[in-house]
């Protein structure tokens, strides 16, 4: 690592030899005595005067190629469910390693903003990680200090992404389902208040974009156990219903867990469920065990073709760092970024896309050099002005001649409309990382679709251009009104003229 100061062991002197050999010995020794202080304070006032020194503008670079967290297993876990239903405070207990207080506790330092912390409430998408060693044992921030140290000790990965519960901030939900790809979704369901609130919405996001989901049943200690199986029975009910036509599978030991992350794994119709508390502990140890043996969806094969592609990485979040200056969040859908590279980024309002440099990479809060297909990480920009990025943009390798449009089809079902979905009706549509206000310009076919129709539908976003994907996925909301579908064509933009 760079910024480490080594310095030699010096060997003591000797304290053998008699009489006039033992003076002469006292004097060299005592001679070496002051050159070696002599020496070592130089050492230490170098020191001192390097770590004075201004920090560079990007963060410093692992010797190898990438850091050690990169050969590890790593998966996304997206976690759902109502307000107040003790998502953070499960995620809490799990990467701090302590129980909660049963006043929340345990979730305190997962908030980022002052008004959760007086609430209580998530607002915003945060990420936390959860490590397991080759003996299948837990590495948190319990035993260790940084998320530097949690990763080198780890041989697998789990990232979860706390999404807000309220129905105040669903966009911001949609947004951390559809933009920041995750494996699987962890639906948290309070024990003594069932199903309420957003959890069969937060259930239906997840079936709709297809992401495999397993229901934890928290605070189990504040309920009798028939209040608890009245819960597990309302949940099981509603995954056996023909919309959903999952198998639900409750998990009470060890072996059931087990069983349960490989059926689930090999079968997207398995539902695993899980019954704990955050303040006794109770079968939070179950979870573990489900969590470090649950295998990845991706298959190798995927990720390497993935890795050959142009690189396309996602914009999703911005910020700027003192000392370091515009840094951006995201993932990368495809190819391979590397430390120093250049890309390209946009669209911009007007269709273009410009010039910038990587200054440096950090995955899980530490450095490394190469990030690669489907990794999550930020991006140090330098100087880069800020102002010219937003939320949906791409950064890709200026070999790429990105199609961008500000009209689109797509086949799409209505999942539900209080009355009827016509042309003119403006919705706002989720596309990954793309997040804008959409007008449907006209009905194949049809003119106008009622709940659970299908069509093709032609849609203009309302403000500006964006970058898609043909066959990626769409969600839609307005209001009550939502859809799903996927992008089947893209009509280009007038102004596709590149700016490099």
């Amino acid at each position: 690592m760079v910024g480490l100061d080594q310095t030699a062991a010096i060997p003591p002197g000797n304290s053998h030899g008699q009489g006039s050999l033992a003076s002469i010995g006292e004097k060299k020794s005592s001679k070496k005595s002051r050159a070696r202080r002599g020496k070592q304070g130089r050492k230490r006032r170098n020191k001192r005067k390097r770590n004075n020194r201004t920090p560079p503008p990007i963060l410093p670079p692992e010797a190898e190629e990438g850091n050690i967290e990169y050969k590890f297993l790593d998966l996304r876990v997206a976690v759902l469910g109502n307000v107040d239903s003790g998502k953070s405070t499960l995620l809490g207990v799990l990467t701090q390693g302590e129980l909660d207080n049963g006043r929340g506790r345990a979730r305190l330092n997962l908030f980022r903003h002052l008004h959760e912390i007086q609430t209580g409430r998530t607002s915003s998408i945060s990420f936390e990680i959860l490590g397991f060693n080759s003996k299948g044992e837990v590495v948190n921030y319990s035993e260790s200090r940084t998320s530097e140290e949690i990763c080198e000790n780890s041989s697998k990965m789990i990232t979860f992404i706390d999404l807000a519960g309220h129905h105040k901030y669903l966009k911001t939900t949609v947004f951390g389902l559809t933009s920041y790809c995750p494996d699987f979704a962890m639906l948290v369901v309070s024990a003594n208040t069932g199903i309420a609130g957003t959890t069969r919405e937060h259930l239906g996001l997840a079936m709709a974009l297809k992401v495999p989901i397993f229901i934890v049943v928290s605070k189990v200690d504040l309920c009798s156990h028939g209040t608890v199986d009245r819960t597990v029975r309302q949940l099981e009910r509603v995954l056996k219903q023909p919309g959903c036509n999952k198998v639900p599978m409750l998990v009470l030991n060890s072996d059931d867990a087990v069983t349960a992350a490989q059926q689930f794994a090999q079968s997207a119709c398995i539902t695993p469920i899980f019954t704990l508390s955050s303040v006794s502990g109770e079968s939070l140890n179950f979870l573990k065990v489900f969590l470090n043996i649950l295998p990845p969806l991706s298959k190798s094969k995927e990720q390497e073709d993935l890795m050959q592609q142009l690189t396309e990485f996602q914009v999703d979040e911005i910020y700027s760092v003192p000392d370091v200056g515009t840094v951006v969040g995201g993932t990368l859908y495809s190819g391979v970024c590397r430390e120093g590279e250049r890309l390209v980024v946009g669209p911009t309002e007007e269709g273009r896309f410009l010039r910038l440099k990587v200054g440096s990479i950090q995955r899980n809060r530490s450095a490394c050099r190469v990030l690669k297909a489907g990794q999550a990480a930020s991006l140090a920009l330098g100087n880069f002005d800020r102002s010219l990025l937003r939320k949906g943009m791409v950064m890709v390798s200026p070999k790429m001649n990105p199609t961008i449009c500000c009209q689109f089809e797509a086949a799409i079902v209505l999942l539900f409309h209080a009355k009827t979905f016509r042309r003119g009706s403006q919705v706002t549509v989720h596309i990954g990382n793309v997040r804008q206000t959409a007008t449907v310009e006209y009905l194949h076919g049809k003119d106008e679709l009622r709940t659970g129709e299908r069509a093709i539908v032609r849609f203009r976003f309302i403000k500006h251009p964006e970058y898609l994907r043909l066959s990626a996925k769409l969600l839609f909301r307005e209001g009550v009104t939502k859809g799903i579908g996927h992008v089947t064509h893209l009509v280009p933009h007038d102004q596709n003229l590149p700016d490099y």
